[in-house]
């Protein structure tokens, strides 16, 4: 078969777009306090705004990669760069808070129709080493991307062009998206899988309402005084888990692409896996969402000063970025125990050397733990793919991988429920300062719980060419 001509162009395009979605990941988290103070946000509706994309992305993520192979990779994707922009649009004029939460879940089913139809277009335009590369490229910008964030959004938001300030961070996607759609029109290839089942809409419907069910609880249960329908709720979005697995496990050999491989969930370092992606992730989301909101409210930094100081956590994490696949296919699940456990003493540090920061400067006291914690990202998240797919059948890895992704969203989104209603519970009887120091501690035992489960992974890891060809 003759490869695509245009195949890196294509590349190009399509990460090019999907670098919203990176971008978005962080820039918001700087500017959720003047969000705050501007649209008189509450807590929980902070939590919300960061919540609801994630959510809307781990619901939407397994289907749209179905819709994709059966109707069209370009056609699904162009869909979603599309949406994606006109959402922007929505959160950019949102005038309340319920507004611009609305816009954000329908920016989440946005994104997670554009990464599957990236990745599997990827695997459709490229063969061999070609396609290794061309995921490292997708990885490395991935990293790129997130640090750009940080200190976009402070810019975007100090600058105050036009008057818009916070606006601007979800303004600035519009033009990126038309420029990108008229470009994958172009120069994009049509794919798609004459093989693919039919999409599990029901399963897409049952997980949406599910997870839902399962974070609203999270989320809203401190404002409403926890009363009993807040635990039933929450009991029904795990049943509603379960149930879904049942479903799943009956309907394997229905020509439906499935939602969940239910087989998948009994390899033992599979569901490891899933749970430290989890953990971490819920960590990780947790802390930046109190991280931004103590920094910039609790001690007086300006947004731009407030990402260049998370900025730290990104130049920790490109320290060992390189090194973390080869250190992981030579010791395996130990690299990611360790970046666990470094992720823990990292916050530990900043723990440590938050009550010496000063009112709007003198972040350096927790500096060094955001950079320690940085490093052991790179060592935790880089490898995590390559190692749990090192112990799944290679017929199923791809289905393997979009549950993967799957659960690092809902774990952000648990995150930012648990760690944010720790934070803001403690706020209304305390000050900035000692809401964040009281809920770092969660965000240390969630990385605590990721080290500790990597243990129960595969000890040794695939190469990034091998994971490309699966």
């Amino acid at each position: 078969m003759t490869a695509y001509p245009g195949r890196w162009l294509a590349a190009i395009v399509m990460i090019g777009a999907a670098t919203m979605d990176l971008i978005d990941l962080t820039i918001v988290n700087v500017a959720l306090p003047t969000i705050r103070r501007d649209l008189g946000a509450s807590g929980p509706q902070l939590e919300w705004i960061v919540s609801a994309y994630m959510l809307a992305f781990a619901a939407a993520l397994i289907v749209a990669g179905s819709l994709g192979d059966l109707f069209g990779r370009k056609r699904i994707f162009v869909g979603g760069v599309v949406v994606f922009g006109l959402a922007s649009l929505g959160a950019g004029v949102a005038q309340s808070p319920g507004q611009l939460i609305a816009a954000r879940a329908v920016q989440g089913v946005a994104a997670a129709a554009m990464i599957p139809q990236l990745l599997g277009t990827f695997r459709a335009i490229f063969s061999g080493e070609e396609r290794g590369k061309a995921f490292g490229l997708y990885g490395a910008i991935l990293g790129f991307a997130s640090a750009v964030g940080l200190v976009l959004g402070g810019v975007l938001v100090d600058a105050d062009v036009f008057g818009w300030g916070w606006r601007t961070v979800f303004a600035i996607n519009v033009p990126i998206a038309l420029v990108s759609g008229a470009a994958a029109l172009r120069f994009v290839p049509e794919t798609s899988d004459p093989r693919a089942g039919r999409p599990d809409v029901f399963g897409a419907v049952l997980l949406s309402a599910a997870i839902v069910a399962v974070v609203y609880p999270l989320l809203e249960g401190r404002s409403v005084g926890w009363p009993a329908w807040i635990w039933v709720l929450l009991a029904a979005g795990l049943s509603g888990l379960v149930a879904l697995g049942v479903v799943e496990e009956r309907r394997q050999q229905a020509r439906v692409a499935p939602l969940l491989r239910t087989r998948l969930l009994r390899i033992p370092a599979f569901s490891a896996g899933l749970l430290v992606q989890l953990a971490f992730s819920a960590g990780l989301q947790g802390f930046f969402l109190v991280f931004a909101v103590w920094l910039q409210t609790g001690r007086g930094f300006s947004p731009l000063a407030a990402g260049l100081t998370a900025l730290a956590f990104s130049i920790g994490s490109f320290l060992l970025a390189g090194a973390a696949v080869p250190l992981a296919r030579r010791h395996g699940r130990l690299i990611l125990a360790g970046g666990g456990l470094l992720m823990a003493l990292g916050a530990l540090g900043v723990l440590l050397g938050a009550s010496h920061v000063g009112r709007g400067s003198n972040p350096w006291p927790v500096v060094p733990g955001l950079v320690v914690s940085g490093m052991g990202l790179s060592l935790l998240v880089i490898p995590l793919a390559n190692v749990v797919l090192a112990a799944v059948p290679r017929e199923v890895a791809s289905g393997a991988g979009g549950i993967l992704s799957t659960s690092q969203q809902l774990g952000g989104a648990l995150g930012v429920a648990i760690v944010g209603t720790v934070f803001f519970d403690r706020l209304e009887r305390g000050s900035f300062t000692a809401a964040f120091r009281h809920a770092t501690p969660v965000v240390i035992a969630l990385f605590l719980v990721a080290a500790v489960l990597s243990l129960f992974l595969p000890d040794t890891a695939l190469a990034e060419v091998d994971v490309a060809e699966l």
